[in-house]
């Protein structure tokens, strides 16, 4: 018997799913993000139909409404699989409490004063497209670690209809950017009423105009997740998009999403009765949201610097790139016009040049509204996202206090961290299961951690083996696939990896192709990276992915710079580019290469945290010094280019780089014994996965914002303000 899951008939909206009475909650697992980071549940789905799960990219809102009916119906008679069902289920129950979590065990006063988390991007699974790359993923990472530890966040961000970009490289080597618009038949939302009825929540004036927001819920774990969307009929035409696309339309488009994101985000909060007791602006895309609320305790009566001072008292920034295009800034003028139409300056009780000083950065002069100094004016607490980083950000601020030593600038850092059970593979913790018991993943102790290196070098090395396996299988697929769709021409086929070999050392390289992470730079010397490719008795082949940001034309020749080596049958095939970055790619890389490679111009790389998610998996790094690998690298989980080979032209990088992997890296992977395992390689893995456990998981991450930030925020501390001066 089958029966329908309830669901709306609204077309924006998933239609009711018939399920078997006995399967009725696969749904309501289908809804909650946490599936995706719950092995139990993963599996699941898989065993479904585990070739549908493939083809899907993981969906299992798609799984479920594509799968046979009488499979389904199969599965219901099946005990084993509704054992695993019922287990499934009871852990779903326990995700809608907190009562026996870290956090409130901890902070037991805490529990239930919720901590506001804004971001404009959010990375959470592959099917749900609202993330361009590092910020959103590390986001995603971070409810997901909230959930685990039971911190009481509420996240607020945007609902991009048009998502960020689908990649396509023509054969010229140039980025394409088509839109990737979201299929609500595919993605966990639920739209949640406004009064009386009304598709709006909340309304907020932008340049004159009054814009009406939708609010729509995404269940992260035990973090819901509200996500704006200004795509409604009673809006204006010119006003309905501009909340479709990520990272879109240039500053003006820019400003009036980053205006509704913090106005519209604190006023969604406000309606749906959440209070929250600290709010955290992840970036600088978030300030608007510490604007709003001094605006609100204005209109309560409170006096400006009052209301400020009680905003930055319970406000947490963390600003993430060194880079100064990052930082995002708008003509003073425009950000005056965007305001004026909900007097928020005259409900402040001060003036527009008083107004405008919320963002001056004395570098900028006045005529710019710069975001990330309106954050550090309005919050407490400023952090940067690794130690380097943190000397950086401190530096490049110190004119905000008026030129006071950097190290007296009151900017902390804390390292970022990656969700261990999203991105360690299925086969690593079931290796770390055998050899550290069942609850290793719920451990902050160093000591256990240190046990990874006394795994089995044949057990490691056969685990490592399938991962990679795995990933050249995938990768060719997806190859043959974009080939009979028409997506590639036969010319591309060997560069789309389709003669990647599972024996030779693979090098991966998957980021954002900005210039200063120097994707191209692998390439300086031709003829000695061939050589090195093109061994007989040692080959190396290297694997690429990643997107330039639309906008960013010297990006894109990057890009096309390395596409073009893909081409060159100098190398033999054995140098790929796999169009379409996602998280979904990602996953798979991180888990099937041999190498990771890094190569940023230090010190412009804030963390970099792929390669911890490598290093979970046993994958070492070579990098350039700098984000997390000034932290994390020891010498035994990998190789460090030196600061002072480092320059402008990145001659001496690229010399150092050749240097490692003639001399060092490569005879390391290729030197076996008797059993054909390479056993000085094999205690590298392990010491990557030792430290990237021990140092750099998102658990450890969450929990010192916890104990430094949010519970400050909250409790305050008896240390005295210190904010901007100039």
């Amino acid at each position: 018997m089958t029966v329908p899951v309830e669901g709306s008939q609204n077309p924006t909206v998933p239609a009711p799913l018939l399920l078997p009475v006995r399967l009725n909650g696969l749904s309501q697992l289908a809804q909650n993000l946490a599936w995706s980071w719950n092995r139990e549940a993963r599996m699941l789905f898989k065993e479904i139909d585990d070739t549908l799960w493939q083809e899907l990219r993981h969906n299992p809102l798609l799984l479920l409404q594509r799968v046979h009916p009488e499979r389904l119906a199969a599965l219901a008679e099946d005990t084993q699989f509704c054992a695993r069902y019922d287990r499934a289920m009871m852990w779903l129950g326990a995700e809608r409490s907190d009562e026996h979590t870290w956090y409130a065990r901890t902070f037991p006063e805490l529990r239930g004063r919720p901590v506001a988390y804004f971001c404009a991007e959010f990375g959470i699974h592959n099917s749900v497209p609202i993330y361009s790359g590092g910020l959103g993923v590390l986001a995603g990472d971070h409810l997901k670690t909230a959930s685990d530890l039971g911190v009481p966040l509420v996240a607020v961000g945007i609902l991009y209809r048009n998502g960020y970009f689908d990649q396509h490289i023509r054969v010229d080597g140039w980025q394409e950017d088509t839109d990737a618009r979201i299929d609500f038949n595919s993605v966990p939302l639920t739209p949640l009423p406004g009064r009386d009825g009304a598709k709006h929540l909340v309304t907020v004036n932008t340049f004159g105009r009054d814009v009406h927001i939708r609010v729509w819920k995404m269940q992260v774990g035990r973090v819901p997740v509200y996500l704006l969307d200004s795509d409604l009929e009673e809006n204006h035409p010119d006003d309905r998009p501009l909340l479709s696309k990520l990272y879109s339309g240039g500053p003006a488009m820019r400003l009036r999403q980053e205006w509704l994101l913090g106005v519209g985000g604190v006023r969604a909060l406000r309606a749906l009765g959440i209070a929250p007791a600290a709010w955290h602006a992840n970036e600088g895309h978030a300030a608007f949201m510490m604007v709003e609320r001094v605006r609100e305790l204005c209109t309560e009566g409170l006096a400006y610097t009052d209301a400020v001072k009680r905003v930055r008292n319970c406000s947490v920034f963390t600003t993430h790139t060194p880079v100064p295009a990052g930082h995002d800034h708008f003509a003073t003028q425009d950000v005056l016009r965007c305001a004026e139409g909900e007097a928020t300056w005259t409900s402040m009780g001060i003036t527009p040049e008083a107004f405008a000083h919320i963002g001056y950065h004395p570098e900028s002069g006045s005529g710019v509204f710069h975001m990330t100094s309106a954050s550090i004016r309005l919050s407490r607490r400023v952090n940067a996202v690794s130690r380097r980083h943190g000397i950086v950000t401190r530096e490049m601020s110190r004119s905000l206090w008026n030129n006071r030593p950097a190290e007296q600038v009151p900017i902390g850092h804390v390292t970022n961290g990656v969700h261990l059970a999203t991105w360690m593979a299925n086969p690593v913790m079931k290796l770390l299961d055998k050899h550290l018991g069942l609850a290793w993943g719920y451990s902050n102790d160093p000591a256990l951690w240190e046990q990874v290196l006394t795994l089995e070098d044949e057990e490691l090395w056969y685990t490592h083996t399938r991962l990679k396996h795995a990933l050249m299988r995938r990768v060719r697929e997806e190859a043959r696939r974009a080939f009979a769709q028409g997506g590639l021409e036969a010319t591309q086929l060997a560069g789309a990896g389709t003669l990647l070999d599972p024996h030779v050392l693979t090098i991966g390289f998957a980021r954002r192709f900005a210039t200063y992470k120097r994707a191209d730079l692998i390439f300086r010397d031709v003829e000695r990276l061939r050589a090195l490719v093109t061994n007989s008795a040692r080959p190396v082949q290297i694997v690429f992915a990643g997107k330039a940001h639309p906008a960013d034309n010297p990006g894109k020749q990057v890009l096309q710079n390395v596409y073009h080596f893909t081409r060159d049958p100098r190398f033999e095939g054995r140098v790929a580019f796999i169009e379409d970055y996602s998280m979904h790619l990602a996953h798979l890389l991180v888990q099937g290469v041999d190498l990771w490679l890094n190569l940023p111009r230090v010190p412009l790389e804030a963390s970099g945290t792929s390669g911890m998610k490598a290093a979970l998996n046993g994958v070492p790094q070579l990098s350039t010094i700098d984000g997390w690998w000034e932290e994390g690298y020891e010498g035994s989980n990998g190789w460090a280019i030196e600061p002072e080979v480092d320059n402008d032209e990145g001659s001496g990088t690229a010399r150092r780089l050749y240097e490692l992997l003639e001399h060092e890296v490569v005879p390391r992977f290729y030197d076996r014994d008797k059993s054909e395992l390479p056993r000085r390689w094999l205690l590298m893995m392990k010491h990557a996965i030792r430290v990237a456990g021990q140092q750099f998981t998102a658990r450890r991450m969450v929990e010192q914002y916890a104990r430094g930030y949010y519970a400050p925020s909250i409790l305050g501390d008896a240390l005295p303000d210190d904010p901007p001066t100039a």
